[in-house]
C-alpha cells in the first residue's frame, strides 16, 4: 500500500511539474484557453430577438481544432500539442415590454457543454511525458441578467448586457483540460448593428472580461478584451461577407511563480453567411482561421446556430 501511495505521488507531481512547466512558457490565461466563447457574435449583432410572451430559444455549436501553440514571439512550439472542443449551447433570451433608459429591457441565460479532446508533450526531469485528456461534460453557465435594447433608426441597433459566467461546470485540477473553469467571470458587452438603405452591413460586438481567483490553483487570468465583427452585403433573406474576432488580454495573469508578461492574443477572419425570413427561424454560419497568436494555441472554428422565438 505504501508503495502504490509513493508511485501515484511521484506520477501526480511529475504531471504537475510538466504541465506547470508548459503553461509558464508558451501560455496566458490558464490552461491557455479564452474565459468566455469567442466567435458568438456575427451579423444582427446589436439586434435582439423581439419581446414575445415566451422568449426565445438558441441553439449553439461549434468546432474548434488547433494543432499548434505559440510563444510570445509567435514561434510555434514543439509540444506535439492538439486540441479538438465540440461545444453544444442552450441560450434562453426573454426581452419584455419594459424600458429602462429608453431600451428595452430583456434577460437570459446559456448552458453549454464541451466534448474536449487535448493532447500534449512535455519535458520533464525524468523525460517527456505525454498527457492526455476527453471530458465531455457541462461547461460552466452563463447569466445574463441585464439585456438593454436600442433601435435607434431603422439603420442603427444597439444593445448591451452583462454576462456573469458561473463556475457550475466539470472541472478537476488535475486534468488537463476542463469545461469548466472554476472562477467567477464579469464580462460587460456592448454590440451594434449599421445597416445601409442599400443593404451593406457592418456589425460589431466589444466585451470585456474581468476574472476572479480559481481557488484551487489560485491561478487569476488577466482581464480579457475581444472585439467581434462582420461585415456583409443583404441579399434577399441571405446576409453574405467576412467576419471575425481580435482577442487580446489587457494585464498579466497573476499566480504563484508565474512570470509576468504572458499576455495572449489572436486574431480569426474567415466567411460568414446568415439566412432570415419572417415566419422561419434565423441561421448564421461562419468559419474563422486564426492567425497572428502569441501564448495560446492558433487553430479553426466553425460555428452554426438557429434560434426560435415563442
Amino acid at each position: 500500500m505504501i508503495h502504490n501511495n509513493n508511485a501515484s505521488v511521484a506520477r501526480m507531481t511529475l504531471f504537475t511539474l510538466g504541465l506547470l512547466g508548459c503553461c509558464a512558457s508558451v501560455q496566458a490565461t490558464e490552461n491557455g484557453a479564452p474565459t468566455t466563447a469567442v466567435g458568438v457574435y456575427d451579423f444582427g449583432a446589436g439586434m435582439m430577438p423581439p419581446a414575445t410572451p415566451f422568449g426565445t430559444v438558441g441553439l449553439r455549436t461549434a468546432f474548434y481544432s488547433a494543432n499548434v501553440q505559440k510563444d510570445r514571439q509567435g514561434r510555434a512550439v514543439d509540444n506535439h500539442f492538439s486540441l479538438d472542443v465540440l461545444s453544444i449551447g442552450v441560450a434562453y433570451m426573454r426581452m419584455t415590454d419594459y424600458t429602462v433608459l429608453g431600451a428595452t429591457y430583456g434577460f437570459g441565460a446559456v448552458v453549454p457543454f464541451f466534448k474536449m479532446d487535448a493532447s500534449i508533450k512535455v519535458q520533464t526531469p525524468g523525460g517527456p511525458l505525454s498527457l492526455e485528456a476527453d471530458p465531455f461534460r457541462m461547461a460552466d453557465v452563463q447569466l445574463l441578467p441585464l439585456i438593454l435594447q436600442w433601435n435607434l433608426s431603422p439603420n442603427l441597433f444597439i444593445n448591451t448586457q452583462l454576462q456573469i459566467q458561473t463556475p457550475t461546470g466539470d472541472y478537476d485540477k488535475n486534468r488537463l483540460v476542463s469545461p469548466g473553469l472554476n472562477h467567477w467571470t464579469f464580462s460587460p458587452i456592448v454590440n451594434a448593428t449599421y445597416i445601409t438603405d442599400s443593404g451593406f452591413e457592418v456589425s460589431s460586438s466589444f466585451e470585456v472580461d474581468v476574472n476572479t481567483r480559481n481557488p484551487a490553483t489560485d491561478y487569476k487570468n488577466g482581464v480579457e478584451y475581444r472585439h467581434e465583427f462582420a461585415v456583409g452585403q443583404h441579399v434577399g433573406p441571405w446576409t453574405l461577407g467576412l467576419g471575425g474576432y481580435y482577442y487580446r488580454q489587457f494585464s498579466d495573469d497573476d499566480a504563484p511563480g508565474l512570470q509576468s508578461g504572458n499576455r495572449a492574443r489572436v486574431l480569426a477572419v474567415g466567411p460568414a453567411v446568415s439566412y432570415f425570413k419572417p415566419g422561419l427561424p434565423p441561421i448564421w454560419l461562419h468559419a474563422y482561421k486564426e492567425t497572428d497568436a502569441r501564448n495560446r494555441a492558433e487553430g479553426y472554428t466553425v460555428a452554426l446556430r438557429i434560434s426560435q422565438s415563442f
